[in-house]
């Protein structure tokens, strides 16, 4: 009878497997993820959003206690009120409207536009706002919002559109950038939500509440048609429904900052006729007393070096006392010469080994330097008030310490040692401590290889030295240095480091109140160190990771609904606070959460540990009310809320398709590679799998990817990754091995790992070893390159954007940086750990290029004409030279398009292309047009060769 039962429920599921039918490239669009999602201050309302790939969002509002939910159909950039009334969001126009103005080319401004919507979480009413391009709440404050709209809709049917890239109009807002002209303000409405009373304010180019809500600064452009219309920059102040006018006439207004207090406000502005190339920004001031803004710094101000002036884009900002107000200065820019006749003069790049940069880099980051800004303060309250600059050319950077309030701003420069960029990757710094009231510098670190930061009360300065491993405090009172790791036997540095470089530390946890401590991570353990060096460490994890090889790490659970909140609180933590650690089991690859008490030394209490991957965990403010997401390989992620953990809530139900296509498994494998080496990888199967049938395989890699075991994995046309839920589901087995590296032979490292994980697996008879694939993009496109010339054990390989002369590729450009290569072969991922003329060998030795007459295997490049990171010469040296030696070879140049696929078409495009490909090698499919006669160019766009032929290629 048993036996019976048992048949039977063998045939049940297998007919339920059967009935399952393998994804297709149809279901990518509407595949769900979670977006968003936030908790009321209260704690009483969970708001989250559920998007799809290609299609329209929804926002749910839930109601922890009722249940009840409101759903807002393409609601986005949500935000609760800070007294947990109301809900304010944008609602993203529908893609099929967008789409089909895309399709007829229109401009910007025709574009459809969001709206606002306002939700009453007492009523659970949604207000509807059309043509809405930004809001904003106060920090502190409650009753009021305010945004912005779009310009009215003038769009004329007649009016022939203008050209136009499709990605120019990815987003419903998108505004065309200016061309010297200001850009006329549209209506500020300002919203009671209490009361529902509107006040409109015309042609507003920008606003900011203060912190408490009180008061509401905003700039009018005023308008050409409207010559009585208001120009200039207007404080509201919303209690009482008064305006004052604080500079009045045309100009242009931004930056605007108020103190802690509510009661200061400073901004920059210019008022300099619109043509002038050059403008002269001053920084304007006002408090509650005064009637107006008053210039407190201006081209003159005593302090201000010669030939420097008030940067424009620079940021505005007061001490958190309200005693000091940071801007940004620059030398003053040399206007174009008008009298150059374009078509007269040369277009040249003049490259010089002195650069400090390469022109490459110099030009891509001629936009941004040329607006960089350069920190300087003022006394506000000082009788003889005057600029002290801060930084300047030789000593570019600085941060404000204890939110201002310090002496002192910490600064650094990589000043005469930058031209090291180029190989190095990164410059050594040097770290000073400038004066806020004299500008006097004081140098306190040198030639730093690593990286330095001020505690949050500005009593010490924390840094990482990579030179030696170790983590230092200089501090501040008395001048002296701290050594806190250098006398224990615990590494807080990269154990399993395999570039050759010098490890990256584990970081900075976080710091307790008054800078009594700073809590620093090793591989597994989180360690408490006096800053001052008077007490012995603690372990406050008592060794619990290290002996279980559990890796724990701070969760920072205070969420950040208002993205203008400094978030001051949540830089340190008190001295006994009960906080919460992330979990990582480095073994079973599980993921959870424990607490702890930060100032104990004891194991932390685990509170879960499961088979998924937990987002990060966010809390209510005033409220013990959590909210997260998670998945697994085999549960598509879903939005969770809980009080404790001990019973959790679940808020969304994604993809519930899913249950109809025939999913997969994942799981972790181990062997052991020629060297000894212990190995790992995980082993994705079909749902259906069947032990007494033979599968293709597709061995997809990078470096290490076994730590994602339970990482949910959508079908989706990816960037030229592997789809690797799509392969399963269509019957293959996956295999992700990780693979550890050795200095100066990355390509046999890959054989080590990845050859010895496929043979491991070739011992199962559910594997088909003459049926195996290889696919890598990038570091994986080149492994798949050089495995390819090892032998014959792979029967089709896809190699996207791989390298394949590491001595041409050495001296190339990284143009999406403008950085030079050599510093990826001597320091970091392509780890020959020396030049080209140190170690000529090495290069040769791990370039395909020198080894494809051994290649048998038939081979797909995508090597894309745009591409920002590696050359796409390379991909074409590939090609040429196999196609040379007669061998089956295609390759994919995707116009335009980066190292990894942007645009959506190409994505797809690539999918079916990849399909097919394994498909006629792995599965004895048919062959598509596309590799037996190939597209000529003459048919280009108007066929794309996917039918499938009885042609061999």
């Amino acid at each position: 009878m048993q036996k019976r039962l048992t048949i039977i429920l063998f045939f049940v599921v297998s007919f339920a497997y059967a009935q399952k039918k393998p994804l297709d490239h149809t279901v990518y669009d509407t595949w769900e993820t979670v977006g968003t999602k936030q908790l009321s201050n209260n704690g009483a309302w969970a708001m989250y959003s559920v998007t799809q790939q290609e299609g329209d969002a929804q926002l749910y509002i839930t109601n922890l206690k009722t249940n009840a939910k409101l759903n807002i159909p393409r609601g986005m950039n949500s935000q609760f009120s800070n007294d947990s009334k109301f809900a304010v969001f944008n609602i993203r126009p529908f893609n099929k409207d967008l789409r089909q103005a895309k399709i007829k080319k229109k401009k910007a401004d025709e574009m459809p536009k969001d709206s606002l919507g306002i939700a009453n979480l007492t009523t659970n009413a949604i207000t509807k706002v059309a043509r809405v391009k930004s809001f904003k709440f106060p920090e502190e404050g409650t009753g009021f919002v305010a945004y912005l709209t779009e310009k009215p809709d003038t769009a004329k049917k007649a009016t022939k559109p203008a050209e136009k890239k499709d990605s120019d109009m990815d987003f419903a807002d998108d505004e065309p950038a200016g061309k010297g002209k200001t850009e006329e303000g549209t209506d500020l409405i300002v919203k009671n939500l209490l009361t529902g009373v509107d006040k409109t304010y015309k042609y507003v180019t920008d606003y900011s509440f203060s912190k408490d809500g009180k008061q509401l600064v905003f700039a009018c452009s005023g308008s050409k048609k409207d010559k009585t219309a208001p120009q200039g920059v207007f404080l509201l102040n919303t209690e009482k429904g008064t305006l004052k006018t604080l500079i009045k006439g045309k100009g242009s207004f931004k930056n605007f900052a108020f103190d802690e207090e509510s009661e200061h406000l400073a901004f920059v502005g210019e008022q300099d006729p619109e043509k002038q190339e050059i403008k002269n920004y001053n920084v304007y001031y006002n408090s509650l007393s005064l009637d107006t803004a008053q210039t407190i710094v201006d081209y003159d101000m005593p302090g201000l070096p010669a030939k420097w002036s008030v940067n424009g884009d620079g940021r505005v900002s007061f001490s958190k006392d309200g005693k000091k107000l940071f801007f940004g200065i620059s030398p003053i820019k040399k206007a174009k010469d008008t009298t150059i006749v374009d078509f007269e003069v040369a277009k040249v790049d003049v490259w010089n080994y002195k650069d400090d940069y390469l022109q490459p880099m110099q030009l891509k980051n001629a936009d941004r330097d040329s607006k960089k800004s350069y920190l300087s303060v003022i006394d506000v309250f000082s009788s003889d008030p005057k600029v002290i600059p801060l930084t300047d050319l030789t000593l570019p950077d600085a941060n404000m310490v204890a939110e201002g309030d310090a002496a002192f701003v910490l600064a650094s420069t990589d000043y005469g040692r930058r031209v090291e960029s180029q190989w190095s990757g990164s410059t050594s710094k040097d770290y000073y401590l400038v004066d806020t009231k004299t500008g006097q510098r004081k140098k306190i670190i040198s030639e730093l290889n690593g990286y330095a930061m001020a505690s949050p009360g500005g009593n010490y300065v924390l840094y990482f030295d990579r030179k030696n491993g170790n983590w230092y405090t200089y501090v501040v009172a008395s001048g002296k240095t701290v050594a806190l790791t250098e006398s224990l036997n615990v590494k807080f540095v990269d154990e399993d480091n395999d570039v050759p470089d010098l490890p990256s530390a584990y970081g900075v946890a976080t710091w307790t109140e008054g800078d009594k401590a700073v809590l620093l991570n090793d591989r597994y353990d989180i360690w408490s160190f006096s800053p001052d060096g008077k007490s012995q460490p603690k372990n406050i994890t008592a060794g619990f990771g290290r002996a279980n090889q559990i890796t724990f790490r701070y969760e920072r659970v205070e969420q950040d609904n208002n993205p203008f909140n400094r978030m001051v609180d949540n830089k340190f933590v008190k001295a006994n606070e009960l906080v919460w650690l992330d979990g990582f089991n480095n073994v079973t690859k599980e993921n959870g959460f424990y607490r702890t008490n930060i100032g104990a030394v004891k194991a932390p209490e685990l509170v879960v540990m499961a088979k998924y991957k937990y987002s990060n965990l966010a809390k209510a403010k005033n409220a013990d009310v959590f909210i997260y997401d998670k998945a697994s390989y085999t549960e598509s992620p879903n939005v969770y809320v809980t009080s404790d953990f001990k019973s959790e809530t679940k808020l969304t139900n994604t993809n519930p398709q899913q249950q109809n296509y025939n999913w997969g498994t994942a799981e972790l494998v181990k062997w052991t590679t020629p060297k000894g080496y212990k190995a790992e990888g995980i082993l994705y199967k079909p749902e259906n799998f069947d032990p007494n049938k033979k599968y293709p395989m597709i061995a997809y890699f990078y470096e290490k990817l076994s730590d994602g075991l339970y990482t949910y994995q959508a079908p989706a046309p990816t960037p030229s990754r592997l789809n690797i839920s799509f392969f399963v589901s269509n019957g293959y087995l996956v295999f992700a091995p990780d693979i550890s590296y050795e200095t100066g032979h990355p390509g046999q490292s890959a054989v080590e790992y990845i050859n010895s994980g496929v043979e491991s697996l070739k011992k199962n008879s559910w594997v088909d070893g003459s049926k195996i694939g290889i696919q890598g993009q990038s570091w994986g496109g080149y492994q798949v390159a050089y495995l390819i010339t090892q032998n014959n054990m792979y029967a089709a390989a896809w190699a996207g954007a791989p390298v394949v002369n590491m001595t041409s590729a050495y001296g190339g450009i990284r143009w999406e940086s403008g950085m030079n290569r050599q510093f990826q072969y001597e320091k970091t991922q392509s780890r020959i750990g020396a030049t080209l003329w140190e170690k000529p060998e090495l290069y040769t030795e791990n370039s395909p290029l020198f080894m494809f007459p051994k290649v048998n295997t038939p081979v797909v490049v995508m090597a894309n004409d745009a591409d920002g990171a590696v050359p796409w010469y390379q991909g074409i040296e590939m090609f040429t030279g196999l196609r040379r030696l007669g061998k089956p070879v295609w390759m994919l140049n995707y116009n335009g398009e980066a190292h990894n696929l942007v645009q959506r078409q190409n994505r797809k495009d690539i999918q079916i292309r990849e399909q097919q490909f394994f498909d006629y090698y792995l599965k004895g499919a048919k062959a598509p047009a596309w590799m037996t006669t190939g597209i000529p160019a003459t048919e280009k766009g108007k066929t794309w060769g996917f039918e499938l032929t009885d042609d061999k290629p």
